[in-house]
């Protein structure tokens, strides 16, 4: 199943020419999945070529205006265009204050919101994957998510299932389902006769605004994408702590202390160029990147070559080739 990362909006606090403020949605199969809603995301939703769909679930990981003020203007737009179809917005505690405030701005809707209200240690149970909340270190009401696939069947051998003569067909496919199959001889081939062990399936882990914490690793433990904030670089520590942001030598630690597959720096501050933040990052972990909006990144299975970032990927079609790959680790005209 296609799993990727569109990188709608990238900036930190405000958005500049080049990079608009938070967002990021997650596609699964057929599931569009919104995290943050920063100021302008309904039009970098209709510059992509993923448009303006009507989603149905929007996650947010805190109450800070860069991170949620594109939301009521993008429920409204629905709205206007005649939606019916409800939609289930999820946020830490204070999402119901927010929307009590929220309400006078986008006015009478023409379908119903559900609000649900999430804290560290809630798991959304879904067909195939689950979505995990774990705390970070930003004040308070803040959090972050984790997409978190079920278990795969383990490779299916195909001389073994040979050797005990399971016929090519529906057989294997049941094996491979794990149920065991009863052959024209009597014998019983069951999964575990032809099946290796269990493999992982795919984790995204997306830290919305953070300091260095602890938590925060443990979380994202082994996460094949982990997209990390890195509001500053190393010159300005200081305010980072004090502001409770990252750096992207505290994101590229972070990614090697939880043994992550790819580290993405977004949240970037306009004082730097992403080939500063993603220069400074690779020194500690080399497998970083830095994407604009619009770039996309596939998360593929290990066996396919693990995740890789697609520059402008979110402005082409998933049904096209992909428009350039760029293998992990790049070089540095990989970043802006």
């Amino acid at each position: 199943m296609d799993l990727d990362l569109v990188f709608l909006g990238t900036s930190g606090s405000m958005p500049t020419a080049f990079r608009g403020a938070p967002a990021l949605l997650v596609r699964r199969g057929g599931e569009r999945l919104l995290f943050d809603c920063g100021e302008g995301t309904q039009r970098q939703l209709l510059a992509s070529s993923v448009g303006l769909v009507d989603l149905r679930e929007v996650f947010l990981t805190h109450y800070h205006a860069d991170h949620y003020l594109g939301l009521p203007g993008m429920l409204k737009t629905f709205a206007l265009r005649g939606r019916e179809e409800p939609i289930t917005i999820y946020g830490p505690t204070g999402l119901t204050a927010l929307f009590a405030d929220l309400r006078r701005i986008f006015g009478k809707l023409t379908y119903e919101y559900t609000l649900t209200e999430l804290g560290p240690g809630d798991r959304l149970a879904r067909d195939g994957y689950a979505l995990e909340v774990f705390p970070v270190l930003h004040g308070r009401h803040a959090v972050g998510y984790s997409l978190v696939e079920d278990e795969r069947p383990g490779r299916f051998d195909v001389g073994t299932a040979d050797r005990l003569g399971v016929p090519a067909g529906p057989e294997r496919g049941a094996l491979q389902n794990g149920e065991p199959v009863a052959l024209a001889s009597g014998t019983v081939v069951r999964p575990e006769d032809v099946l290796g062990p269990p493999r992982r399936g795919r984790k995204v882990s997306i830290t919305g605004d953070t300091a260095p914490s602890k938590d925060v690793i443990e979380a994202v433990r082994q996460a094949d994408v982990l997209v990390h904030e890195a509001t500053f670089l190393e010159d300005e520590q200081d305010r980072a702590r004090e502001t409770l942001h990252s750096t992207a030598l505290d994101a590229a630690a972070a990614a090697q202390d939880a043994e992550a597959g790819l580290l993405a720096l977004t949240h970037l501050s306009n004082r730097y160029l992403g080939r500063d933040a993603v220069r400074e990052a690779r020194t500690v972990f080399a497998a970083t990147v830095v994407p604009k909006d619009f770039d996309t990144i596939e998360v593929g299975f290990d066996e396919r070559g693990g995740p890789r970032l697609v520059k402008g990927g979110g402005l082409h079609r998933r049904t096209q080739p992909s428009p350039v790959e760029e293998p992990v680790p790049v070089g540095e005209d990989g970043a802006e």
